[in-house]
């Protein structure tokens, strides 16, 4: 749509730019009417400024008519005129106002929206088709389309239980249930997920689930939840006293008899108030009348917490004067455990005043390099030729306590039983070995001395 000069100098006069210069107004020719030629244009049936604010608002959304115009160049409103070419859009920093062709002022914008805001107001179906192409273009731009009313209806999807609802008549609804309709009832089962659960007739052959769990573990319960464990293994006892010369203690000797080899199974390493010793085992050499010389191996096994006090007391009458403890890495873990139990049952401790022969300390100068390491179970292996068979790592044994303190299987803790009446009695021999290691050791050394 293009729009003529003069009424583009209107508009901006109506804007409020005092730029705009006056036509020129060429001199009549002889016999020409100079009367106005207001009904050369045929009437819209609006006010004039009416008119005047819709042509505005069409050039307003329609910059690019104003360059159909090359004769009448357009000034920016507000502003001057520049010799150079301006940017669309850009603003004169001096004066703050747009310089860009096409942008009104702040001011003229506020007018406009108020000659909009008007003009929504005025009926436009009276507006009236005119000949001319300008105020066709205005006409068609105008007129207000009648958009079709949304549809809000959302269509159903198709249910795979369609089929089932009844339908107004049968032909009508046939071609949508024909694909939906099982054939049969299995198929309606497997389209509902459904299944059917028959009785399962119980096999004579299938083992039955025992109906209480496993708690069963060894021995003789002595106090409430103190367990007693007695072995005894039938063997030759020394018949001399023990030279402690392997363990640097070359002026000592113990008495067979009043050896007594010990070993704990706690609830960690970490060691403290917070672990406890829940199994202690002790082996010594005993003179049986019934059943001969031979090493006894005694256990005691907590069951329950409330057992640790019964444990202790057990374990200190086992106890003499006479007795020297062995034990392997007792003196710097399993003896200072069992003194801060006493201390925390408010028991003696009988401990401090016995006699303690460690004797990892003697295997590791004697076997270091050997072997991949100095370990009990090494030890075992390489020097004593025992294979321990289901054996439980003694890092496990603490899982094993107290899953049956939870009420679990007690099979675990019957594994860790074995594990510690093993170590008592690898201890007795490696005393053995030890001693006759020593022996063989300063006979070797006698020999060479000898002249």
């Amino acid at each position: 749509m293009s729009i003529s000069a003069d009424r583009l100098r209107a508009l901006r006069k109506q804007a409020g730019d005092t730029t705009v210069r006056e036509a020129p107004t060429p001199a009549p020719a002889d016999g020409v009417d100079q009367s106005p030629v207001r009904d050369a244009v045929p009437s819209t049936g609006l006010p004039q400024e009416a008119q005047e604010a819709q042509e505005a608002q069409e050039a307003a959304q329609s910059p690019a008519s104003a360059k159909s115009y090359p004769h009448a160049p357009l000034q920016p409103f507000g502003g001057t005129t520049s010799s150079s070419p301006r940017t669309r859009g850009s603003r004169d920093v001096g004066s703050g106002q747009a310089t860009g062709v096409g942008y009104p002022s702040a001011g003229s914008r506020q007018d406009r929206a108020g000659q909009s805001a008007s003009e929504s107001s005025t009926p436009i179906s009276g507006l009236a088709p005119t000949t001319s192409e300008n105020n066709r273009a205005i006409t068609s731009g105008l007129q207000r389309r009648a958009l079709p009313a949304p549809n809000t209806a959302r269509p159903r999807d198709r249910s795979v239980l369609d089929w089932m609802e009844p339908a107004a008549t049968p032909a009508a609804n046939d071609s949508q249930r024909r694909g939906l309709q099982p054939q049969n009832v299995d198929a309606l089962r497997r389209l509902i997920a459904t299944r059917e659960r028959k009785p399962v007739a119980a096999s004579p052959s299938a083992p039955r689930r025992a109906a209480v769990m496993d708690r069963a573990l060894p021995g003789e319960e002595v106090a409430p939840g103190l367990h007693l464990i007695e072995a005894f293994l039938p063997q030759a006892i020394p018949g001399a006293a023990l030279s402690l010369a392997f363990a640097k203690r070359p002026e000592e000797a113990a008495a067979p008899q009043h050896l007594l080899f010990f070993d704990t199974e706690t609830t960690g390493l970490a060691g403290g108030t917070g672990t406890r010793a829940f199994m202690i085992g002790a082996a010594d050499w005993l003179d049986c009348t019934q059943r001969g010389p031979g090493l006894r191996i005694r256990q005691l096994m907590m069951s329950t917490m409330a057992a640790e006090g019964p444990m202790l007391r057990t374990f200190a009458q086992w106890l003499t004067p006479q007795t020297v403890l062995c034990s392997y890495n007792g003196r710097s873990y399993d003896a200072p455990l069992l003194k801060t139990r006493y201390r925390l049952a408010r028991l003696p401790e009988p401990i401090t005043a016995l006699d303690h022969v460690d004797l990892l300390h003697p295997t590791r100068r004697r076997y270091r390099g050997t072997w991949e390491n100095c370990k009990l179970a090494t030890i075992e292996r390489q020097l004593l030729r025992i294979v321990r068979e289901d054996d439980l790592p003694g890092s496990e044994a603490p899982a094993a306590w107290l899953t049956y303190l939870r009420g679990g299987s007690a099979r675990n803790l019957r594994r860790v039983a074995h594990h510690n009446h093993q170590d008592v009695v690898t201890l007795a021999l490696l005393l053995q070995r030890l001693v006759q290691a020593e022996d063989d050791d300063r006979e070797v050394l006698a020999f060479e001395e000898a002249p």
